[in-house]
Protein backbone atom coordinates (compact mmCIF):
# COMPACT_ATOMS: atom_id res chain seq x y z
CA UNK A 1 0.00 0.00 0.00
CA UNK A 2 1.64 3.31 -1.14
CA UNK A 3 0.88 6.34 0.72
CA UNK A 4 2.44 9.75 -0.32
CA UNK A 5 3.06 11.80 3.17
CA UNK A 6 5.44 14.10 2.27
CA UNK A 7 7.31 15.23 5.37
CA UNK A 8 5.37 14.75 7.45
CA UNK A 9 7.21 12.21 10.19
CA UNK A 10 4.56 11.70 12.99
CA UNK A 11 1.75 10.59 10.33
CA UNK A 12 -0.67 13.27 11.31
CA UNK A 13 -2.54 14.77 8.26
CA UNK A 14 -1.52 17.25 5.74
CA UNK A 15 -4.62 18.86 5.52
CA UNK A 16 -5.97 21.70 7.48
CA UNK A 17 -8.83 22.85 7.91
CA UNK A 18 -8.89 26.53 7.05
CA UNK A 19 -6.70 25.90 3.81
CA UNK A 20 -8.97 22.66 2.68
CA UNK A 21 -10.18 23.11 -1.09
CA UNK A 22 -13.58 21.39 -2.57
CA UNK A 23 -13.53 17.69 -2.84
CA UNK A 24 -14.24 17.72 -6.36
CA UNK A 25 -12.17 20.99 -7.21
CA UNK A 26 -9.21 19.19 -5.33
CA UNK A 27 -9.94 15.76 -7.21
CA UNK A 28 -9.78 17.62 -10.49
CA UNK A 29 -6.07 19.53 -10.24
CA UNK A 30 -5.10 16.47 -8.77
CA UNK A 31 -6.13 14.14 -11.64
CA UNK A 32 -4.69 16.73 -13.86
CA UNK A 33 -1.03 16.49 -12.02
CA UNK A 34 -1.79 12.94 -12.68
CA UNK A 35 -1.64 13.34 -16.27
CA UNK A 36 0.49 16.05 -16.59
CA UNK A 37 2.87 12.88 -14.45
CA UNK A 38 1.75 10.57 -16.79
CA UNK A 39 2.69 12.65 -20.26
CA UNK A 40 6.37 13.50 -18.84
CA UNK A 41 6.75 9.82 -17.84
CA UNK A 42 5.92 8.77 -21.08
CA UNK A 43 8.09 11.29 -22.70
CA UNK A 44 11.27 9.98 -20.53
CA UNK A 45 10.47 6.19 -21.87
CA UNK A 46 10.79 7.54 -25.69
CA UNK A 47 14.06 9.60 -24.83
CA UNK A 48 15.58 6.73 -22.86
CA UNK A 49 14.67 4.23 -25.10
CA UNK A 50 16.07 5.96 -28.21
CA UNK A 51 19.37 6.86 -26.38
CA UNK A 52 19.79 3.65 -24.46
CA UNK A 53 17.44 0.93 -25.83
CA UNK A 54 15.68 0.52 -22.26
CA UNK A 55 14.49 2.28 -19.36
CA UNK A 56 13.61 1.68 -16.04
CA UNK A 57 10.27 2.80 -14.44
CA UNK A 58 10.16 3.26 -10.75
CA UNK A 59 6.47 3.01 -9.08
CA UNK A 60 7.61 3.36 -5.50
CA UNK A 61 5.22 5.72 -3.48
CA UNK A 62 2.31 7.72 -3.76
CA UNK A 63 -0.94 5.92 -5.65
CA UNK A 64 -1.94 5.98 -8.92
CA UNK A 65 -3.95 4.06 -11.85
CA UNK A 66 -7.40 3.56 -11.44
CA UNK A 67 -8.87 4.98 -7.88
CA UNK A 68 -11.00 2.74 -5.29
CA UNK A 69 -14.12 4.25 -4.55
CA UNK A 70 -15.69 4.41 -1.46
CA UNK A 71 -18.65 5.21 -0.74
CA UNK A 72 -20.15 6.05 3.10
CA UNK A 73 -23.85 7.03 4.02
CA UNK A 74 -23.76 8.64 6.61
CA UNK A 75 -26.35 9.82 9.42
CA UNK A 76 -27.53 13.36 8.23
CA UNK A 77 -26.08 15.56 11.00
CA UNK A 78 -22.60 14.07 10.84
CA UNK A 79 -22.67 14.14 6.87
CA UNK A 80 -20.84 17.84 6.75
CA UNK A 81 -18.46 17.13 9.00
CA UNK A 82 -17.66 13.94 7.45
CA UNK A 83 -17.86 15.45 3.58
CA UNK A 84 -15.32 17.81 4.98
CA UNK A 85 -12.65 14.72 6.03
CA UNK A 86 -13.38 13.22 3.42
CA UNK A 87 -12.08 15.86 0.94
CA UNK A 88 -9.21 16.31 2.62
CA UNK A 89 -8.34 12.31 2.78
CA UNK A 90 -8.86 12.32 -0.73
CA UNK A 91 -6.44 14.97 -0.92
CA UNK A 92 -3.64 13.46 1.01
CA UNK A 93 -3.57 10.42 -1.81
CA UNK A 94 -4.11 7.91 0.64
CA UNK A 95 -4.29 4.34 -1.11
CA UNK A 96 -4.24 1.11 -1.04
CA UNK A 97 -2.23 -1.66 -3.85
CA UNK A 98 -0.89 1.39 -5.03
CA UNK A 99 -4.07 2.57 -6.20
CA UNK A 100 -5.67 5.89 -4.73
CA UNK A 101 -9.10 5.62 -2.60
CA UNK A 102 -11.56 8.63 -3.71
CA UNK A 103 -14.42 8.96 -0.17
CA UNK A 104 -17.76 10.39 -1.29
CA UNK A 105 -19.76 10.71 1.68
CA UNK A 106 -23.63 10.91 1.27
CA UNK A 107 -26.27 11.52 3.88
CA UNK A 108 -28.66 9.11 4.06
CA UNK A 109 -31.42 8.13 7.42
CA UNK A 110 -30.24 5.54 9.48
CA UNK A 111 -33.93 4.07 9.07
CA UNK A 112 -33.46 4.28 5.76
CA UNK A 113 -30.36 2.08 5.92
CA UNK A 114 -31.85 -0.39 8.23
CA UNK A 115 -35.13 -0.86 6.39
CA UNK A 116 -33.62 -0.81 3.35
CA UNK A 117 -31.42 -3.94 4.32
CA UNK A 118 -34.13 -5.59 6.45
CA UNK A 119 -37.25 -5.19 4.42
CA UNK A 120 -39.10 -4.40 8.05
CA UNK A 121 -40.11 -0.79 7.21
CA UNK A 122 -40.71 1.97 4.98
CA UNK A 123 -37.79 3.50 3.12
CA UNK A 124 -36.58 6.44 0.75
CA UNK A 125 -33.93 6.84 -1.27
CA UNK A 126 -30.16 4.80 -1.98
CA UNK A 127 -29.79 2.66 0.54
CA UNK A 128 -26.47 0.73 -1.06
CA UNK A 129 -22.83 1.49 0.29
CA UNK A 130 -19.78 0.03 1.01
CA UNK A 131 -19.50 2.02 4.60
CA UNK A 132 -22.39 3.14 6.86
CA UNK A 133 -22.18 5.21 9.66
CA UNK A 134 -25.99 5.04 11.83
CA UNK A 135 -25.96 7.11 14.84
CA UNK A 136 -26.63 4.71 16.52
CA UNK A 137 -26.05 1.16 17.18
CA UNK A 138 -29.67 0.19 17.95
CA UNK A 139 -29.85 0.35 13.72
CA UNK A 140 -27.15 -1.85 12.93
CA UNK A 141 -28.26 -4.27 15.80
CA UNK A 142 -31.54 -4.73 14.03
CA UNK A 143 -29.81 -5.68 10.57
CA UNK A 144 -27.44 -7.87 12.13
CA UNK A 145 -30.25 -9.50 14.34
CA UNK A 146 -32.50 -9.83 11.21
CA UNK A 147 -29.68 -10.26 8.33
CA UNK A 148 -26.76 -11.54 9.94
CA UNK A 149 -23.08 -10.16 10.74
CA UNK A 150 -22.15 -10.74 7.01
CA UNK A 151 -24.73 -7.19 6.16
CA UNK A 152 -23.23 -5.37 8.50
CA UNK A 153 -19.78 -5.73 10.11
CA UNK A 154 -19.07 -3.38 12.97
CA UNK A 155 -15.60 -1.96 13.08
CA UNK A 156 -15.86 -1.35 17.00
CA UNK A 157 -14.98 1.89 16.05
CA UNK A 158 -17.31 5.07 17.61
CA UNK A 159 -16.72 7.93 14.96
CA UNK A 160 -18.50 10.45 17.48
CA UNK A 161 -21.06 10.00 20.16
CA UNK A 162 -23.58 12.49 21.70
CA UNK A 163 -25.63 11.64 24.69
CA UNK A 164 -29.56 12.73 24.84
CA UNK A 165 -30.69 15.57 26.59
CA UNK A 166 -34.41 17.11 27.22
CA UNK A 167 -34.06 20.30 25.13
CA UNK A 168 -36.79 23.47 26.97
CA UNK A 169 -37.43 27.05 25.36
CA UNK A 170 -34.28 29.24 27.35
CA UNK A 171 -37.81 31.56 28.44
CA UNK A 172 -39.85 28.94 29.70
CA UNK A 173 -39.52 28.13 33.71
CA UNK A 174 -36.92 25.98 34.74
CA UNK A 175 -37.90 22.85 36.58
CA UNK A 176 -38.00 22.56 40.21
CA UNK A 177 -36.23 19.16 40.28
CA UNK A 178 -33.03 17.78 37.72
CA UNK A 179 -35.99 15.51 35.36
CA UNK A 180 -35.79 12.08 35.03
CA UNK A 181 -36.74 9.16 32.73
CA UNK A 182 -38.79 7.37 35.42
CA UNK A 183 -40.82 10.61 36.34
CA UNK A 184 -40.81 12.14 32.49
CA UNK A 185 -44.37 11.24 31.29
CA UNK A 186 -47.66 10.51 33.44
CA UNK A 187 -47.79 6.49 33.98
CA UNK A 188 -51.39 6.90 35.15
CA UNK A 189 -54.77 7.36 33.54
CA UNK A 190 -55.03 11.04 31.75
CA UNK A 191 -57.58 13.40 34.20
CA UNK A 192 -59.24 16.75 33.18
CA UNK A 193 -56.98 18.47 35.95
CA UNK A 194 -53.63 17.13 35.16
CA UNK A 195 -50.70 19.30 35.01
CA UNK A 196 -47.09 19.18 34.12
CA UNK A 197 -44.79 19.78 30.89
CA UNK A 198 -45.57 18.60 27.65
CA UNK A 199 -43.06 16.19 26.18
CA UNK A 200 -42.33 15.91 22.46
CA UNK A 201 -39.85 13.07 20.92
CA UNK A 202 -39.06 12.83 17.01
CA UNK A 203 -41.43 9.28 16.08
CA UNK A 204 -39.20 6.74 17.41
CA UNK A 205 -39.85 4.24 13.85
CA UNK A 206 -37.55 6.72 12.15
CA UNK A 207 -35.75 8.18 15.29
CA UNK A 208 -32.95 6.77 17.43
CA UNK A 209 -33.77 9.55 20.26
CA UNK A 210 -37.11 8.66 20.08
CA UNK A 211 -36.80 4.60 20.26
CA UNK A 212 -34.43 5.50 22.95
CA UNK A 213 -36.73 7.37 24.99
CA UNK A 214 -39.70 4.86 24.73
CA UNK A 215 -36.53 2.34 25.73
CA UNK A 216 -35.47 4.38 28.66
CA UNK A 217 -39.00 4.76 30.14
CA UNK A 218 -39.85 1.71 29.52
CA UNK A 219 -36.83 0.53 31.54
CA UNK A 220 -37.38 3.37 34.43
CA UNK A 221 -41.55 1.85 34.72
CA UNK A 222 -40.37 -2.05 34.61
CA UNK A 223 -40.67 -5.07 32.72
CA UNK A 224 -43.24 -6.84 34.85
CA UNK A 225 -46.65 -7.64 33.22
CA UNK A 226 -48.21 -5.54 36.01
CA UNK A 227 -46.25 -2.46 34.36
CA UNK A 228 -48.09 -2.93 31.18
CA UNK A 229 -50.95 -0.28 31.94
CA UNK A 230 -48.18 2.38 32.70
CA UNK A 231 -46.24 1.84 29.98
CA UNK A 232 -49.28 2.26 28.07
CA UNK A 233 -50.39 5.65 30.00
CA UNK A 234 -46.97 6.71 28.91
CA UNK A 235 -46.41 5.31 25.26
CA UNK A 236 -49.99 7.13 24.70
CA UNK A 237 -49.13 10.36 26.76
CA UNK A 238 -46.07 10.56 24.08
CA UNK A 239 -47.88 9.47 20.73
CA UNK A 240 -49.99 12.95 21.12
CA UNK A 241 -47.38 15.12 20.47
CA UNK A 242 -44.63 12.94 18.09
CA UNK A 243 -42.93 14.92 15.42
CA UNK A 244 -42.76 13.16 12.06
CA UNK A 245 -38.87 14.43 12.11
CA UNK A 246 -36.59 16.45 13.53
CA UNK A 247 -36.99 19.62 11.45
CA UNK A 248 -41.48 19.39 12.52
CA UNK A 249 -39.56 19.21 16.23
CA UNK A 250 -37.60 22.41 15.94
CA UNK A 251 -40.13 24.28 14.45
CA UNK A 252 -42.73 23.01 17.38
CA UNK A 253 -39.90 24.25 19.97
CA UNK A 254 -39.09 27.58 18.32
CA UNK A 255 -42.60 28.42 17.86
CA UNK A 256 -43.61 28.28 21.67
CA UNK A 257 -40.73 30.10 23.21
CA UNK A 258 -42.54 30.16 26.77
CA UNK A 259 -44.30 26.81 26.48
CA UNK A 260 -44.03 24.80 29.19
CA UNK A 261 -42.60 21.63 27.24
CA UNK A 262 -39.69 19.56 26.45
CA UNK A 263 -38.12 18.02 23.59
CA UNK A 264 -35.71 14.99 24.05
CA UNK A 265 -32.94 14.10 21.49
CA UNK A 266 -29.43 14.43 21.15
CA UNK A 267 -26.82 16.87 22.26
CA UNK A 268 -25.86 17.33 19.02
CA UNK A 269 -29.15 18.33 17.36
CA UNK A 270 -29.80 20.81 20.54
CA UNK A 271 -26.40 22.63 19.27
CA UNK A 272 -27.46 22.74 15.96
CA UNK A 273 -31.23 24.14 16.50
CA UNK A 274 -29.64 26.85 19.18
CA UNK A 275 -26.95 27.76 16.13
CA UNK A 276 -29.96 28.40 13.85
CA UNK A 277 -32.31 29.54 16.46
CA UNK A 278 -30.00 32.55 18.42
CA UNK A 279 -33.12 34.79 18.73
CA UNK A 280 -35.38 31.67 20.63
CA UNK A 281 -32.37 29.05 21.95
CA UNK A 282 -33.09 25.78 23.82
CA UNK A 283 -31.91 25.18 27.05
CA UNK A 284 -30.45 21.73 27.90
CA UNK A 285 -30.89 19.49 31.05
CA UNK A 286 -29.30 16.06 31.38
CA UNK A 287 -31.33 13.86 33.20
CA UNK A 288 -30.82 12.46 36.78
CA UNK A 289 -29.74 8.81 36.72
CA UNK A 290 -27.69 8.90 33.33
CA UNK A 291 -28.95 8.68 29.75
CA UNK A 292 -28.28 7.42 26.70
CA UNK A 293 -25.50 8.27 23.97
CA UNK A 294 -25.76 8.44 20.67
CA UNK A 295 -22.14 6.16 19.40
CA UNK A 296 -21.55 6.79 15.28
CA UNK A 297 -20.55 3.36 15.00
CA UNK A 298 -18.52 2.71 11.83
CA UNK A 299 -19.88 -0.12 9.74
CA UNK A 300 -18.21 -1.96 7.19
CA UNK A 301 -21.11 -3.56 4.48
CA UNK A 302 -18.46 -4.66 1.57
CA UNK A 303 -17.77 -8.10 0.58
CA UNK A 304 -14.81 -6.63 -1.63
CA UNK A 305 -11.27 -6.89 0.28
CA UNK A 306 -9.88 -4.26 -1.62
CA UNK A 307 -12.83 -1.72 -0.63
CA UNK A 308 -12.96 -3.44 2.86
CA UNK A 309 -8.99 -2.50 3.30
CA UNK A 310 -9.86 0.70 1.84
CA UNK A 311 -13.00 1.44 4.28
CA UNK A 312 -10.43 0.47 6.73
CA UNK A 313 -7.63 3.55 5.80
CA UNK A 314 -11.04 5.81 5.97
CA UNK A 315 -11.74 4.88 9.43
CA UNK A 316 -8.03 5.08 10.69
CA UNK A 317 -8.27 8.85 9.56
CA UNK A 318 -11.44 9.31 11.16
CA UNK A 319 -10.34 8.60 14.82
CA UNK A 320 -7.12 10.99 13.60
CA UNK A 321 -7.01 14.54 16.10
CA UNK A 322 -7.91 16.83 13.17
CA UNK A 323 -10.64 15.12 12.02
CA UNK A 324 -11.73 14.42 15.25
CA UNK A 325 -12.04 18.49 15.67
CA UNK A 326 -13.96 19.02 12.80
CA UNK A 327 -16.89 16.42 14.31
CA UNK A 328 -15.83 18.47 17.64
CA UNK A 329 -16.87 21.75 16.35
CA UNK A 330 -19.58 20.40 14.58
CA UNK A 331 -21.03 19.72 18.29
CA UNK A 332 -20.47 16.00 18.74
CA UNK A 333 -18.58 14.47 21.14
CA UNK A 334 -15.67 12.01 20.45
CA UNK A 335 -16.70 8.23 20.91
CA UNK A 336 -14.91 8.40 24.23
CA UNK A 337 -17.54 11.31 25.11
CA UNK A 338 -14.95 14.32 25.20
CA UNK A 339 -16.55 17.38 24.12
CA UNK A 340 -15.30 20.85 23.26
CA UNK A 341 -16.16 23.52 26.20
CA UNK A 342 -15.79 26.45 23.57
CA UNK A 343 -18.30 24.39 21.06
CA UNK A 344 -20.97 22.94 24.20
CA UNK A 345 -20.90 25.98 26.31
CA UNK A 346 -22.08 26.17 29.97
CA UNK A 347 -24.64 29.03 29.34
CA UNK A 348 -27.15 26.71 27.58
CA UNK A 349 -26.81 24.06 29.84
CA UNK A 350 -24.11 21.76 27.79
CA UNK A 351 -21.90 19.89 30.24
CA UNK A 352 -18.25 19.34 29.08
CA UNK A 353 -18.15 16.29 31.56
CA UNK A 354 -19.90 13.30 30.13
CA UNK A 355 -22.78 12.02 31.42
CA UNK A 356 -23.40 8.92 33.09
CA UNK A 357 -23.73 6.70 30.33
CA UNK A 358 -26.90 4.07 30.59
CA UNK A 359 -26.56 0.87 28.47
CA UNK A 360 -27.44 0.36 24.88
CA UNK A 361 -31.44 -1.12 24.70
CA UNK A 362 -31.27 -4.81 23.58
CA UNK A 363 -32.52 -5.34 20.17
CA UNK A 364 -35.28 -7.70 21.48
CA UNK A 365 -36.31 -4.81 23.62
CA UNK A 366 -36.50 -2.40 20.58
CA UNK A 367 -38.79 -4.68 18.87
CA UNK A 368 -41.22 -5.31 21.48
CA UNK A 369 -41.46 -1.46 21.82
CA UNK A 370 -41.34 -1.15 18.08
CA UNK A 371 -44.34 -3.59 17.90
CA UNK A 372 -45.98 -1.73 21.13
CA UNK A 373 -45.54 1.61 19.87
CA UNK A 374 -47.58 0.77 16.04
CA UNK A 375 -50.29 -1.33 17.81
CA UNK A 376 -50.84 1.18 20.19
CA UNK A 377 -50.66 3.79 17.45
CA UNK A 378 -53.29 1.88 15.22
CA UNK A 379 -56.62 3.65 15.17
CA UNK A 380 -59.25 2.86 17.44
CA UNK A 381 -62.89 2.16 16.64
CA UNK A 382 -64.94 1.07 19.46
CA UNK A 383 -68.51 0.83 20.60
CA UNK A 384 -69.39 1.61 24.14
CA UNK A 385 -72.06 0.04 25.66
CA UNK A 386 -73.45 1.47 28.81
CA UNK A 387 -75.70 -0.49 31.40
CA UNK A 388 -78.59 1.58 32.39
CA UNK A 389 -80.64 -0.51 34.08
CA UNK A 390 -82.38 0.22 37.56
CA UNK A 391 -79.74 -1.17 39.90
CA UNK A 392 -77.17 2.31 38.44
CA UNK A 393 -79.18 4.16 40.70
CA UNK A 394 -77.39 2.49 43.51
CA UNK A 395 -75.34 4.86 45.85
CA UNK A 396 -71.26 4.10 45.93
CA UNK A 397 -70.59 4.43 49.56
CA UNK A 398 -68.20 7.16 50.05
CA UNK A 399 -68.25 8.88 47.05
CA UNK A 400 -72.04 11.06 47.32
CA UNK A 401 -73.17 9.64 43.44
CA UNK A 402 -74.48 6.60 42.53
CA UNK A 403 -73.30 4.17 39.80
CA UNK A 404 -74.23 5.75 37.34
CA UNK A 405 -72.32 9.11 37.71
CA UNK A 406 -69.16 7.85 38.82
CA UNK A 407 -69.66 5.81 35.63
CA UNK A 408 -70.24 8.79 33.66
CA UNK A 409 -66.78 10.63 35.66
CA UNK A 410 -64.39 7.50 34.56
CA UNK A 411 -66.34 6.94 31.02
CA UNK A 412 -65.49 10.79 30.20
CA UNK A 413 -62.10 10.38 31.93
CA UNK A 414 -61.50 7.17 29.37
CA UNK A 415 -61.71 9.28 26.19
CA UNK A 416 -58.66 11.09 26.95
CA UNK A 417 -57.24 7.87 26.17
CA UNK A 418 -58.16 7.87 22.82
CA UNK A 419 -56.11 10.29 20.24
CA UNK A 420 -58.34 12.60 18.09
CA UNK A 421 -58.80 10.34 15.03
CA UNK A 422 -60.14 7.48 16.82
CA UNK A 423 -63.68 6.45 16.02
CA UNK A 424 -66.51 5.70 19.03
CA UNK A 425 -70.12 5.50 19.58
CA UNK A 426 -72.21 4.98 22.10
CA UNK A 427 -75.30 2.60 22.65
CA UNK A 428 -77.53 1.90 26.12
CA UNK A 429 -78.97 -0.92 26.91
CA UNK A 430 -81.43 -2.27 29.61
CA UNK A 431 -84.16 -5.06 28.82
CA UNK A 432 -86.82 -3.93 26.34
CA UNK A 433 -85.99 -0.24 25.81
CA UNK A 434 -86.23 -0.01 22.24
CA UNK A 435 -89.43 -1.57 21.38
CA UNK A 436 -88.76 -5.41 22.25
CA UNK A 437 -85.05 -4.74 21.63
CA UNK A 438 -82.62 -4.26 24.90
CA UNK A 439 -80.09 -2.34 23.63
CA UNK A 440 -80.65 1.13 21.66
CA UNK A 441 -78.15 3.51 19.89
CA UNK A 442 -76.90 6.73 21.48
CA UNK A 443 -74.31 7.72 18.89
CA UNK A 444 -73.29 6.28 15.86
CA UNK A 445 -69.51 5.33 15.53
CA UNK A 446 -67.67 8.35 14.37
CA UNK A 447 -64.12 10.48 14.79
CA UNK A 448 -63.96 11.87 18.08
CA UNK A 449 -63.41 15.42 16.33
CA UNK A 450 -66.24 15.03 13.53
CA UNK A 451 -69.12 18.08 13.93
CA UNK A 452 -72.14 16.70 15.76
CA UNK A 453 -75.47 18.70 15.70
CA UNK A 454 -74.78 22.54 17.25
CA UNK A 455 -71.33 22.54 16.46
CA UNK A 456 -70.15 19.97 19.09
CA UNK A 457 -67.80 17.67 18.21
CA UNK A 458 -68.27 13.59 18.69
CA UNK A 459 -65.82 13.70 21.50
CA UNK A 460 -68.11 16.71 23.45
CA UNK A 461 -71.04 14.38 22.61
CA UNK A 462 -70.11 11.30 23.97
CA UNK A 463 -69.41 13.21 27.00
CA UNK A 464 -72.49 14.51 27.12
CA UNK A 465 -74.02 11.75 26.59
CA UNK A 466 -72.16 9.85 29.88
CA UNK A 467 -73.42 12.89 31.94
CA UNK A 468 -76.73 13.21 31.03
CA UNK A 469 -77.20 9.45 30.88
CA UNK A 470 -80.26 8.20 33.15
CA UNK A 471 -81.22 4.78 34.31
CA UNK A 472 -84.46 3.37 33.58
CA UNK A 473 -85.52 2.76 37.14
CA UNK A 474 -87.07 -0.75 37.35
CA UNK A 475 -84.65 -1.89 34.42
CA UNK A 476 -83.17 -5.02 34.12
CA UNK A 477 -79.85 -5.93 32.49
CA UNK A 478 -80.11 -7.71 29.14
CA UNK A 479 -76.83 -8.60 29.17
CA UNK A 480 -76.07 -11.35 26.29
CA UNK A 481 -78.84 -9.86 23.59
CA UNK A 482 -76.99 -6.44 23.61
CA UNK A 483 -73.69 -8.72 23.23
CA UNK A 484 -74.35 -10.32 20.50
CA UNK A 485 -76.06 -7.34 18.20
CA UNK A 486 -72.98 -5.16 19.14
CA UNK A 487 -70.59 -8.09 17.85
CA UNK A 488 -73.04 -8.43 14.29
CA UNK A 489 -72.51 -4.25 14.30
CA UNK A 490 -69.28 -3.90 14.50
CA UNK A 491 -68.48 -6.92 12.22
CA UNK A 492 -71.50 -5.76 9.43
CA UNK A 493 -69.12 -2.35 9.53
CA UNK A 494 -65.56 -3.25 9.76
CA UNK A 495 -62.61 -1.60 9.44
CA UNK A 496 -59.46 -3.09 8.35
CA UNK A 497 -57.93 -0.35 8.74
CA UNK A 498 -58.60 0.13 12.40
CA UNK A 499 -58.52 -1.59 15.81
CA UNK A 500 -62.33 -2.87 16.48
CA UNK A 501 -63.61 -3.40 19.65
CA UNK A 502 -66.63 -3.09 21.99
CA UNK A 503 -66.75 -1.94 25.39
CA UNK A 504 -69.26 -3.10 27.54
CA UNK A 505 -70.24 -0.95 31.05
CA UNK A 506 -72.09 -2.96 33.59
CA UNK A 507 -72.83 -3.30 37.21
CA UNK A 508 -74.86 -6.66 37.15
CA UNK A 509 -75.81 -10.12 35.44
CA UNK A 510 -78.00 -11.27 32.55
CA UNK A 511 -81.48 -11.22 34.05
CA UNK A 512 -83.64 -11.36 30.80
CA UNK A 513 -85.47 -14.45 31.07
CA UNK A 514 -86.10 -14.25 26.84
CA UNK A 515 -82.92 -13.79 25.79
CA UNK A 516 -80.47 -16.08 24.63
CA UNK A 517 -78.17 -18.14 26.60
CA UNK A 518 -74.68 -18.15 27.24
CA UNK A 519 -73.78 -21.61 26.04
CA UNK A 520 -75.60 -20.32 22.81
CA UNK A 521 -74.15 -16.94 22.79
CA UNK A 522 -70.50 -18.39 23.18
CA UNK A 523 -70.84 -20.53 20.42
CA UNK A 524 -72.63 -18.49 18.11
CA UNK A 525 -69.43 -15.64 18.86
CA UNK A 526 -67.50 -18.56 18.49
CA UNK A 527 -68.97 -19.52 14.77
CA UNK A 528 -68.87 -15.97 13.57
CA UNK A 529 -65.56 -14.67 15.08
CA UNK A 530 -62.58 -14.42 12.48
CA UNK A 531 -58.72 -14.11 13.53
CA UNK A 532 -58.30 -12.10 10.55
CA UNK A 533 -61.43 -9.63 11.62
CA UNK A 534 -61.04 -9.31 15.46
CA UNK A 535 -63.33 -8.02 17.36
CA UNK A 536 -62.31 -8.30 20.92
CA UNK A 537 -64.77 -7.36 23.94
CA UNK A 538 -63.90 -5.60 26.90
CA UNK A 539 -65.96 -5.74 30.08
CA UNK A 540 -65.74 -3.56 32.88
CA UNK A 541 -68.43 -4.69 35.62
CA UNK A 542 -68.71 -3.44 39.13
CA UNK A 543 -70.80 -4.09 42.09
CA UNK A 544 -70.62 -7.07 44.66
CA UNK A 545 -73.00 -9.02 43.10
CA UNK A 546 -70.86 -9.72 39.62
CA UNK A 547 -70.56 -13.51 38.81
CA UNK A 548 -67.25 -13.34 36.65
CA UNK A 549 -67.45 -16.48 34.99
CA UNK A 550 -69.67 -15.40 31.71
CA UNK A 551 -67.70 -12.20 31.19
CA UNK A 552 -64.45 -14.43 31.63
CA UNK A 553 -66.12 -17.13 28.68
CA UNK A 554 -67.27 -13.97 26.74
CA UNK A 555 -64.05 -12.11 26.38
CA UNK A 556 -61.65 -15.48 25.92
CA UNK A 557 -63.63 -16.09 22.78
CA UNK A 558 -63.50 -13.21 20.99
CA UNK A 559 -59.81 -12.53 22.28
CA UNK A 560 -60.81 -9.75 24.65
CA UNK A 561 -60.88 -9.21 28.71
CA UNK A 562 -63.29 -8.96 31.57
CA UNK A 563 -62.54 -6.26 35.09
CA UNK A 564 -64.59 -6.71 37.82
CA UNK A 565 -64.35 -3.98 40.81
CA UNK A 566 -66.88 -2.94 43.55
CA UNK A 567 -65.39 0.28 43.02
CA UNK A 568 -66.25 2.37 39.87
CA UNK A 569 -63.56 4.83 40.98
CA UNK A 570 -60.74 2.23 39.50
CA UNK A 571 -62.73 2.37 36.07
CA UNK A 572 -59.48 4.74 34.83
CA UNK A 573 -57.30 2.37 35.98
CA UNK A 574 -58.97 -0.71 34.32
CA UNK A 575 -59.21 1.34 31.14
CA UNK A 576 -55.57 1.88 30.72
CA UNK A 577 -55.12 -1.95 31.88
CA UNK A 578 -57.64 -2.88 28.86
CA UNK A 579 -55.78 -0.55 26.64
CA UNK A 580 -52.57 -2.51 27.28
CA UNK A 581 -54.04 -5.73 25.67
CA UNK A 582 -52.86 -4.41 22.34
CA UNK A 583 -49.34 -5.33 23.32
CA UNK A 584 -50.66 -8.49 23.74
CA UNK A 585 -47.86 -10.26 20.75
CA UNK A 586 -50.57 -12.82 18.94
CA UNK A 587 -51.90 -9.09 18.11
CA UNK A 588 -55.83 -10.64 18.45
CA UNK A 589 -56.58 -7.99 21.02
CA UNK A 590 -57.26 -4.76 21.07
Amino acid sequence: MGRHRGNNEDGADLWDRSERRPSGRSRRRRRRGRAFTALAAAFAIIIGLGITGWYVLDTSGGCGGQDVPLSVAASPEIAPALTEIAAGFNENNDGVDGRCVEVEVRAAESADITYGITGSGPTAGETESDVWIPDSSLWSNLVREDSGDSAATDTGTSVASSPLVLARPAEADAPEDRPSWDALVPTSAPTSDAEGRQVQLVDPIRSSSGMATLALVAGAIGEEEEGRPQLVAALQTLQRSVAPDQEAAFNTLAENPEASSVLVLSEQAAWEYNQDHSDAPAQVDYPEGGTYMLDYPYIDRTSDPVVSRAADLFREALTRKKAQQVLLQDGFRTGEGEADPKVLTEDAGFQTSPPEQLPTPSTENVQQLTQAWNRLNLDSRMLTIVDVSGSMLEEVPGTGMNRMQTLAAAGTQGLGLFPDDSELGMWRFSVGINGDLDYEEVLPIRELTAEVDGGATQEDALANAFNTMQPVPDGDTGLYDTYLAAYRQMSDTYKADRVNSILMLTDGNNDDPDSISLDKLIATLKEESSPVRPIPIFTIAFGPDIDPEPLNKIAEVTGGAAYTTEDPTQIGSIFLEAFSHRLDPSGQTG
